[in-house]
Formats: structure tokens, C-alpha cells, sequence
């Protein structure tokens, strides 16, 4: 069974309405950041080959390299599997993302079954991807799904966001903060846009692109 999907700004903002009655410090970021972003992103191979390309690396090194993968056009699958090594080093993939760009472009995905899958099987089929962590799975799941309860907790800006607003005396590491982030439900995804919005407010960095 799928749940509530985030279609438009209204349903973000339904989201951090009951976040902001459920939990007072999520009222107080929103005070401090506004509105929040709504973040949605087409689904399909594009940008899931764009998210494992975003792993490991900063915001900015990652928008340069999706820059230059669009600018060669090695965005598609069989651009990608019949592209040299060479093609895509010199587009900025390290050997290890050239390995895990090929493996997404033979795996067959069904991108429109996924749309109508529950949220823990598509995280399931995404997984099966080598290069395609429970964090890819779950960031494509919000984002380019548009899945209302999920959250990536093993996300760096999330825990630090988390630590910074719930005085915690470390970051929170991932099973914690997944269990912490149980009382948000079934607006999960809105507290992980509400914790990044936040962490770019504190650090004043960017914690996703």
C-alpha cells in the first residue's frame, strides 16, 4: 500500500503544520527558514544516476559533475553502457561510480512500477542496484516519488541538523535518528526537508542538492 504522496507546496506545508503542533522545536525552524521547498524531481534513470553520482561528494562537486555528464550526454542508459571509461573520467565518475553507473544502466529498473510500489519495496528493488545504498533508495523515494513517511537518516546534514536542534550531546547515528524520527510520522520526508532547510540556516551550507 502507498501512502500520502507530495505533489505540490500545499502538501509540504500540511506536513510542517503537524510537524510544528506535534513537536515545538519543528515550529521554531520553521520560523528561522520559511516555507519549505518542495523538492520534487522527475523519477526514472536520469536522476537516480544523478543521485549515486551525488554520493561522497560535496553539493557543489556534484552539481559540476551532473554539469558535465549532461554536457556529453551520458545520461541515458545506453549512453551509458556504451560509453569508454575514459568518457566518463573525464566527465568526474571515479572508477568505483563508472562500476555503479553501469550496473544501474543494465538493471532493468521498471520506473513506473516503482511509482505504485510500497515504500519499502522500492526500496528493496533499488537496493538490489550495486551503488545504490538504503540512503539513494530513500532520497529517491522522496524526492523523485514523492513519499510522504520517509527519511534517510543515515544522512550527515540530517544527524548534525538533528543534534544542533535537540541539544543532543553527539551526532545521532543512523538507528538512533531513524527511531527518533518514528513521532514524525506519517510526515517523515517533511521533517528531512525541515532538518536540511535548518542545517543550511546553522551552517549556512547546503546539506542536498
Amino acid at each position: 500500500m502507498v501512502g500520502r504522496i507530495i505533489e505540490t507546496p500545499n502538501c509540504v506545508a500540511e506536513g510542517a503544520a503537524w510537524l510544528a503542533q506535534a513537536e515545538p522545536r519543528f515550529a521554531h525552524v520553521l520560523e528561522l527558514t520559511g516555507p519549505l521547498p518542495l523538492r520534487r524531481r522527475k523519477d526514472g534513470f536520469e536522476e537516480l544516476l544523478s543521485a549515486i553520482i551525488s554520493q561522497q561528494v560535496s553539493v557543489a562537486s556534484a552539481r559540476a559533475i551532473w554539469g558535465r555528464m549532461q554536457d556529453a550526454r551520458l545520461t541515458e542508459p545506453g549512453r551509458i553502457a556504451s560509453a569508454r571509461d575514459d568518457d566518463l573520467r573525464a566527465a568526474g565518475l571515479s572508477r568505483q561510480k563508472i562500476r555503479y553507473a553501469r550496473a544501474l544502466s543494465g538493471a532493468g529498473i521498471d520506473f513506473a512500477g516503482l511509482r505504485t510500489a510500497p515504500d519499502e519495496q522500492v526500496i528493496a528493488i533499488l537496493t538490489q542496484v550495486p551503488g545504490i545504498g538504503r540512503w539513494t533508495a530513500e532520497v529517491y523515494a522522496m524526492f523523485s516519488l514523492g513519499r510522504a513517511d520517509v527519511f534517510a537518516p543515515a544522512d550527515l546534514a540530517l544527524q548534525e541538523a538533528a543534534r544542533i536542534l535537540f541539544d543532543l550531546p553527539e551526532r545521532p547515528k543512523e538507528k538512533p535518528l531513524r527511531d527518533m524520527a518514528e513521532a514524525w510520522s506519517p510526515w517523515r520526508a517533511v521533517a528531512a526537508r525541515a532538518l536540511w532547510a535548518y542545517y543550511h540556516v546553522a551552517k549556512d551550507r547546503e546539506g542536498i542538492r
